[in-house]
């Protein structure tokens, strides 16, 4: 029962590692799931108030993008590989989406083909809006599979039907997954409709406005060296003072990465550190039960000693003994914390909602480092006691008393 106690310390130890590991894990995949499949050279930018009076404006005063920027941009800057303009329908309200009898609420983008190669879309069935749409101000769209489900019969395929989205009707051209879960604009991906960006700058009256560029650099540009160029170059088109800080919102998902990693690895050495210290507690459980197995067979030591064992024997097998008790005690540990940690992702794959917190488990390194750890951990548990026993001289050890 001693032994067992003792034992129950490094089992603790490695399974509180396995789990806060693997629980760390799930929370990584959950959020740079999210953002993994984004270009990662991509930043977007938007407009915001003024913040600084320049050029005769006053501070606070509202402004857009326009598609001479555009025009510009791909004329001017050759550090940009690709770059796309989005529009919002902001102004849709309520059921906008018609079909028949069936109505819908979703989110609508106008955008150029270009977005997705920042932004990874796949097609289902059908393909993707291309240039020749944007070209003739095509009156097509691509829409999520929400969009499928709530305006389409189960076994009915969507494509070539019609929608009539807010008054304005569309030929679905093709069915598409979101690769990424973020969703810039808002709203559920899997609700989405895009249509051509210069279809719905004509069908929506938005003249030639833009509201949102996306950008990704070419090879050997750092993207937040263009993200700060292409900031003083708008500023400028713009009449907008350089130290504005306010008036272009953006990200690049170069920064959110680094930001993200360097969290995620926070995470990790903090659960090192909490799963080492407890382990630790359990070897040094272990020494304290070595020492007094030892004190036990102070005797059978003497007389060991006696007829010529050496002190290399003793401390192999009281090192051996000390090392089994704590890697079969952690290997029980690490089995049940894989196996606790399988079950759970089980559990939230059944339930099929794409959580921050999905897929937990520990790699075959983080496996093998923690039997590793137990190794160690068993052999410094045992030396000390060891230690201990072949300081006893072989007459003393065979006249103690038990």
């Amino acid at each position: 029962m001693r032994s067992f106690m003792t034992a129950f310390g490094v089992f603790w130890g490695i399974f509180m590692l396995i789990i806060m590991s693997g629980a760390g894990k799930a929370l990584e995949n959950g959020v740079l799931d999210g953002v993994r499949a984004f270009a990662t050279n991509s930043a977007f930018f938007w407009t915001e108030r003024t913040s600084v009076a320049h050029a005769g404006f006053q501070r606070g005063r509202r402004w857009e993008y326009d598609n001479t920027d555009i025009q510009y941009i791909r004329e001017n800057v050759k550090d940009v590989e690709y770059l796309s303009p989005r529009l919002f329908g902001w102004q849709q309200s309520g059921n906008n989406t018609i079909r028949g009898e069936r109505t819908g609420s979703f989110q609508m983008y106008g955008d150029y083909p270009d977005y997705f190669k920042i932004d990874r879309w796949t097609p289902i069935k059908g393909r993707l809006i291309n240039e020749i749409d944007i070209l003739g101000n095509r009156k097509v769209c691509n829409i999520g599979e929400r969009v499928v489900e709530v305006m389409f019969a189960k076994d009915e395929n969507p494509i070539g039907q019609y929608l009539k989205i807010s008054g304005v009707y569309f030929q679905v051209v093709g069915v598409i997954h979101a690769e990424t879960q973020i969703n810039i604009g808002g709203g559920k991906k899997e609700e989405t409709i895009i249509i051509p960006f210069s279809t719905m700058q004509r069908a929506y009256n938005y003249g030639n406005v833009v509201h949102f560029f996306s950008v990704t650099s070419q090879k050997g540009t750092k993207v937040s060296d263009l993200e700060d160029k292409l900031k003083r170059i708008l500023k400028d088109r713009h009449k907008i003072a350089q130290e504005d800080l306010q008036a272009i919102g953006s990200f690049n998902i170069e920064k959110e990465f680094v930001k993200f990693s360097s969290l995620f690895l926070g995470i990790q050495a903090l659960t090192w550190i909490v799963g080492i210290g407890t382990l630790l507690a359990g070897v040094i459980g272990v020494s304290n039960i070595m020492l007094v197995i030892i004190k036990e067979r102070t005797q059978e030591i003497g007389i060991q000693r006696a007829i010529g064992a050496t002190p290399a024997v003793i401390i192999k097998h009281i090192v051996a003994e000390s090392v089994f008790l704590t890697v079969m005690a952690g290997y029980i540990g690490l089995s049940l914390g894989v196996g606790v940690l399988e079950i759970l992702n089980r559990i939230l794959e059944l339930g099929g909602e794409k959580l921050f917190f999905r897929n937990p488990h520990v790699s075959l390194a983080m496996g093998l480092s923690s039997l590793a750890v137990l190794v160690l951990a068993g052999i410094v548990a045992g030396l000390i006691p060891a230690q201990r026993a072949i300081s006893i001289k072989p007459i003393d050890a065979i006249r103690d008393e038990v």
